[in-house]
């Protein structure tokens, strides 16, 4: 009788430990994915970085996709798979916010969390999370140019695309602070769509080069648009002569700053901003409710504007000769 109850002890052990195991086989981590403008460029390689650090510190199974191309379309398309696949929440860096809003109300519908980068004025989405002060950060920008050129003379401005809209509205805030504060400053042309491509950037300044010989400085939004216009003056043997600020990354401009090809960057860590989007969606999914007071893992406290559904700080890098090989990226 003894013996019978042991058995039968022992037998129920092995079911529950079974049970336990096929649980916890069972058990799903939250599928995060960040939706980067373009794969491959230093700019989404650094905040992929950020990505597979919050997988690894927050447990969760979060990962970094992009397109071959910065063309909306396509970054749709990888939205719209991954609603297909049923992933708990889609962080995106949009290429055109326009074009998102329908694929993420219907994200949404299906109780996707949706998150944004770079893009304050987003419709669909549940927050949009920024790193720096947007209006601050393009006025920076422009008056880091003003004061390289004199404050007056002939400049231009590149940006990632027309529709990328964090690039588009610094444009809008500089362009508009240089002609209140430096009215002898002279926009030369539109802006030029070729932030993204450092090739695209190069050829674009040789033509500005060419039309406007005059020219004597051009802000680059878009990681690679300074690339890109330093390497143009290179060629051209100008340096000192054209001056480019802008956002890089400060490995890759470091070599351009210290030959006076590029004279200042502003920029935050890619990183951060990938870490925090995680953060935020996973904060999200286990119920927390995102107000005042929110602190997010290496930015601290943030700012939480519940109208505009922007979550914010304000943490600019000033990108010089002197620091760029030591910010360590």
């Amino acid at each position: 009788m003894k013996r019978d109850l042991c058995t039968r002890l022992a037998l129920f052990l092995v079911v529950a430990m079974l049970f336990s195991f096929s649980g916890l086989a069972m058990a799903k981590d939250y599928e995060i994915a960040v939706v980067v403008k373009i794969g491959g460029i230093p700019w989404f390689n650094r905040m992929e970085v950020g990505v597979r650090d919050a997988a690894r510190e927050l447990k969760v199974n979060a990962y970094q996709v992009g397109p071959a191309e910065a063309d909306p379309a396509q970054q749709v398309k990888m939205v719209e798979d991954l609603i297909a696949k049923g992933v708990d929440a889609i962080c995106v860096v949009p290429n055109d916010a326009a074009a998102l809003e329908p694929i993420f109300r219907k994200a949404r519908e299906k109780g996707i969390v949706v998150l944004t980068h770079e893009s304050p004025a987003q419709k669909g989405a549940d927050w949009d999370v920024e790193t720096i002060d947007s209006k601050n950060f393009g006025e920076l920008n422009f008056e880091a140019l003003a004061k390289y050129m004199g404050g007056k003379g002939e400049f231009a401005v590149f940006v990632g695309s027309l529709t990328v809209p964090l690039h588009n509205y610094w444009a809008d805030v500089g362009l508009e602070y240089a002609k209140q504060k430096y009215p002898e400053m002279k926009l030369v042309t539109d802006r030029i769509p070729c932030g993204e491509s450092a090739e695209l950037s190069l050829q674009k300044t040789m033509e500005l080069l060419k039309a406007y010989p005059n020219l004597k400085g051009i802000v680059g939004f878009g990681s690679l648009g300074p690339i890109g216009a330093a390497q143009a003056l290179e060629q051209k043997k100008l340096s000192g002569k054209v001056f480019v600020v802008g956002t890089v990354i400060p490995s890759h401009a470091a070599k351009y700053l210290r030959e006076g090809l590029m004279q200042k960057g502003y920029l935050w860590d890619p990183a951060d901003a990938a870490f925090a989007m995680v953060a935020v969606a996973k904060k999200m999914l286990d119920g927390e409710k995102i107000a005042t007071g929110l602190e997010l893992p290496r930015l601290g406290k943030v700012q939480v504007d519940e109208k505009a559904r922007v979550i914010k700080c304000d943490a600019i890098l000033e990108i010089t000769k002197d620091n760029a090989d030591k910010l360590g990226f």
